[in-house]
């Protein structure tokens, strides 16, 4: 069931401005959002981690608000658009953003920008990499604290949680890519983003690179490389999750994409791989890839680490 989550007027401080002086005193600003999305599994749940939570969104688009310094309405219209796709369930949105109090003598009501955008005109608009859909429809599951993005590539994921206040490692066996999300990252001010080239497949029983209960969330999208997983699991602190998701034999048979079937899982395989994890969610089928249009198999599955066991008290 399609619906609406409408917010209005939300008010906050921030810099935006053609002139240097304008951007350095921090102005009131406003904003109207109007987001498309699915009620129906809120509604029929009655859980806030079924809904889009517009106190998260406030809070997200205030955070963005009062730390960006732009010239212009705009860009920073962009800004909130790129996070809303990026951050939260919704197919469409609907911005209003102004000035209270335009720097104009005749003006005595506010100035600003409109804009309605879908999520497919934005990807398409877009030049950066979103995240994958099964992590920010995750994302309340996770712990907070300290991240681990496997095989990062383009860094989609590791930005996403940096944005989200996470301490993230990123490591990757691409140089360049490396280098390129750590300018993403300077440039995004994400000082909690570090980056790591390391060869995840040499050949060797050493694994320093995952150090033992050192994360409280370790996340791998489309990879597999099943040697990993003991080091992977390993690494996870007590209560720690790992999010995994990547392609099933299925979507091998279907699509022949990845092009060898053994980058594939079998089936239930990922269950086995994890067995001492404790299992939150999980499931095989056909997903939306958040890669581009069309739809791909995969398995999805968030586990935790068992917590920490106290020692019990000798009695006197």
């Amino acid at each position: 069931m399609a619906g609406k989550i409408v917010i209005e007027r939300l008010e906050f401080q921030g810099c935006c401005g053609v002139t240097p002086e304008e951007r350095r005193r921090p102005q009131p600003l406003a904003v109207d959002l109007e987001l498309d999305c699915q009620t129906e599994p809120a509604a029929t749940s009655d859980k806030i981690q079924h809904a889009v939570d517009y106190a998260q969104v406030a809070d997200r688009v205030i955070a963005i608000g009062m730390t960006q310094d732009c010239a212009l309405l705009e860009t920073f219209s962009e800004q909130l658009l790129t996070m809303l796709f990026a951050e939260f369930p919704i197919e469409r949105a609907k911005i209003w953003l102004r000035k209270l109090a335009p720097p104009l003598e005749h003006v005595i009501g506010s100035v600003g920008v409109q804009l309605d955008r879908s999520r497919l005109a934005h990807q398409i608009q877009d030049v950066g990499p979103t995240p994958a859909r099964f992590l920010t429809q995750q994302l309340h599951r996770l712990p907070k604290g300290k991240a681990l993005d496997v095989a990062a590539g383009s860094g989609r994921n590791a930005l996403y949680l940096a944005s989200h206040g996470y301490h993230v490692d990123a490591m990757d066996r691409d140089e360049q890519a490396m280098a390129q999300l750590a300018a993403t990252a300077q440039q995004r001010n994400l000082p909690n983003l570090h980056v790591r080239t390391v060869d995840l497949e040499r050949a060797t029983d050493e694994r320093p690179e995952f150090p033992k209960q050192e994360y409280d969330v370790i996340a791998v999208f489309f990879y597999l490389h099943r040697p990993l997983f003991p080091a992977l699991l390993e690494s996870l602190k007590p209560n720690g999750v790992l999010i995994y998701e990547t392609f099933t034999i299925d979507n091998y048979m279907r699509h022949r994409h990845p092009r060898r079937w053994e980058f594939c899982l079998a089936h239930n395989e990922l269950l086995r791989l994890t067995s001492n994890l404790r299992v939150l969610s999980y499931d095989e089928d056909e997903h939306d890839d958040s890669h581009g249009p069309g739809s791909v198999f995969t398995a999805r599955l968030v586990a935790q680490q068992a917590g920490s066991i106290s020692q019990p008290h000798e009695s006197a």
